[in-house]
C-alpha cells in the first residue's frame, strides 16, 4: 500500500515549508506451496526517501506475537538473520526477498515485511510502512485404502443386504475431494443429507421360496427355472406338484460327495430395481495440521451383478498432478484350496487342515471382501463334539482310527457368494501304538500266570 507523508522543512534562512513524500510496500502474491518445495517471498517498495531498514517477521500462530526472521540495516550496511543455517537470504534496493528452501508445516502462516525510510529532509525521522502475506503450505495425501465394512460377513441367501465400502485417505492438507467409480465410471450418489441407509430405499427385492439345504447336499440344482430359463409356474408346468415336492424334499447324498467336489451357491432372490448409492464424507483433524478423510459408499448388494465389479476410490488434491486411487474387485470365493499335514496321518497324530488359497477363475486375482471359513464334518459332529469350527484352519488332535474315511467340508463365504470344498481324511495304523498294545498284552499275560 502507498503511504504519503509531509515534513516541515527549514532552510538556511529559517524559512519554513512543507515537503511531501511517499513510501509504498507490497508483497507479491503466492499460490499454495507444496510441502518440501522452495519458495521465495518478495517485498517490493518504492519511496522518494532514503532507506533506513527492512525487517521481516513471521507471525506466531495463535498469538499476537511475532518472530523477527531477517533484518537489513542501511545505516551500517549490514544484515542480521535470526534463523539457523541461514535458510533465508535477502537482497535489497527496491526489492527484498526471503528464500525458504524445503518448506515445512511450521513455515505455514502470516509473513510481514516492514520498511523504514528517512524523510526527504534528511532528518532523523523514520517513516514506516508494511505489508503482509499468508503462506499456505499444502500436503498431498500420504495413503489411500479401501476396505469393506463389517468384514468378514456371511453370504445372505434369501434377502438383499446392505454393503459398505470405506475409503480412508490420510495426512492431507487441505482435505481432498474423494469420490467412487465403478468399472471406470463415476458413481452417481445420493447426497449425504438424503442418506438414510434404510434397507427398503436401497433395493426392492423379490425373495424366492426358502430352502435350508445347501447345494452340496442336493443331487440337482435348486431352481424354479426350466431348461429354457423361464420361471416355472406352479400348477401349470408341474400339474401334479411332483417336481416341487422332489425339490423341497430332496434325498441327501452326503455319502456320495467326491473328494474333489467344489460347489458354489447363488442367492435365492432377484432384484427388481436399480441400486441407489449413498455417500458419506467425514473429516478428522490430526495434530500435525493435516486431516484424515473417510468416504463411505453404501448400497444393497446384488451378487449376480456386483461379482467381479471393479470399484475404485479416487482422490483429487491441489498438491497432486493426477488423481490418487485405490482399487478393489468384488469377488466371491471360488473353492478353497486345502492342504493337510501330515500327508499321511496315523492314529494318534494331530492333523491340521488349512486353507491355502482359492481356485480362482481367469478374471479374478483375489477374493474381496475377506471371506469367512466354516468347517463341518459330513454326517456327524467334529472330533471335539462341536457342530462346526470357524477359522482358516481345522485342527484334529490325536485322531482315532474311527475317523478314517471321514469327509470334512470347508465353506468359504462372503457377501457375494458361498462355496464348499470337501476333503477326505485317511488314517493309517500307527506301528508304534500297535507295538505298544502288543507289549501291554504280553505284560498282562505274564502277570496272569503268577502263583
Amino acid at each position: 500500500m502507498r503511504k504519503d507523508y509531509t515534513v516541515l522543512y527549514k532552510d538556511s534562512s529559517n524559512s519554513c515549508f512543507l515537503l511531501a513524500g511517499y513510501l509504498t510496500v507490497s508483497i507479491e502474491p503466492l499460490p499454495p506451496v507444496v510441502i518440501g518445495d522452495t519458495v521465495t517471498l518478495k517485498c517490493n517498495f518504492k519511496t522518494d526517501g532514503n532507506l533506513r531498514e527492512i525487517v521481516w517477521f513471521q507471525v506466531i500462530e495463535g498469538s499476537t506475537g511475532k518472530q523477527k526472521i531477517f533484518t537489513y540495516d542501511a545505516l551500517y550496511n549490514n544484515s542480521y538473520s535470526n534463523l539457523e543455517d541461514n535458510r533465508r537470504q535477502e537482497e535489497q534496493l527496491y526489492q527484498s526477498t526471503v528464500r525458504l528452501p524445503e518448506v515445512k508445516m511450521e513455515d505455514d502462516g502470516v509473513y510481514e515485511c516492514h520498511v523504514g525510510v528517512y524523510d526527504m529532509s534528511l532528518s532523523s525521522k523514520v517513516i514506516l510502512d508494511s505489508s503482509s502475506i499468508i503462506l499456505t503450505i499444502i500436503v498431498p495425501p500420504k495413503s489411500i485404502s479401501v476396505v469393506a465394512a463389517n468384514s468378514p460377513a456371511p453370504f445372505s441367501r434369501y434377502e438383499a443386504e446392505n454393503f459398505t465400502l470405506v475409503c480412508t485417505v490420510t495426512g492431507a492438507k487441505p482435505a481432498p475431494t474423494v469420490y467412487f467409480k465403478r468399472d471406470g465410471e463415476l458413481i452417481d450418489v445420493v447426497p449425504p443429507a438424503s442418506s438414510t441407509f434404510q434397507h427398503s430405499s436401497l433395493w426392492s427385492s423379490l425373495v424366492l421360496p426358502s430352502r435350508d439345504l445347501d447345494d452340496t447336499k442336493l443331487k440337482k440344482s435348486l431352481t424354479l427355472q426350466d431348461e429354457e430359463g423361464k420361471v416355472a409356474r406352479l400348477g401349470q408346468d408341474d400339474p401334479d406338484g411332483s417336481q416341487l415336492s422332489r425339490e423341497l424334499n430332496p434325498e441327501p447324498t452326503t455319502e456320495e460327495v467326491p473328494e474333489t467336489m467344489v460347489s458354489r451357491e447363488f442367492p435365492r432372490w432377484v432384484q427388481s430395481s436399480d441400486p441407489l448409492f449413498y455417500f458419506q464424507h467425514r473429516q478428522e483433524p490430526v495434530g500435525d495440521g493435516t486431516v484424515n478423510v473417510r468416504a463411505i459408499l453404501t448400497w444393497s448388494l446384488n451378487p449376480q451383478l456386483d461379482n467381479e465389479a471393479l470399484f475404485s476410490c479416487e482422490v483429487k488434491h491441489p498438491a497432486l498432478s493426477m488423481p490418487m486411487q485405490s482399487e478393489v474387485t468384488l469377488a466371491a470365493p471360488k473353492g478353497p484350496k486345502l492342504s493337510m499335514r501330515p500327508d499321511k496321518a496315523k492314529v494318534g497324530d494331530t492333523v491340521r487342515i488349512t486353507v491355502q488359497g482359492f481356485q480362482l477363475g481367469p478374471s479374478a486375482s483375489e477374493v474381496f471382501p475377506e471371506p469367512m471359513f466354516t468347517w463341518t464334518k459330513v454326517g456327524g459332529h467334529l472330533l471335539d463334539g462341536r457342530e462346526q469350527h470357524d477359522g482358516r484352519e481345522l485342527v484334529l488332535e490325536r485322531v482315532p482310527a474311527e475317523l478314517n474315511g471321514s469327509m470334512f467340508r470347508c465353506t468359504a463365504q462372503n457377501p457375494l457368494g458361498s462355496t464348499d470344498t470337501h476333503t477326505r481324511l485317511i488314517v493309517f495304523e500307527n506301528p508304534r501304538l500297535q507295538k505298544g498294545k502288543e507289549n501291554d498284552i504280553g505284560k498282562f499275560s505274564f502277570i496272569s500266570k503268577g502263583p
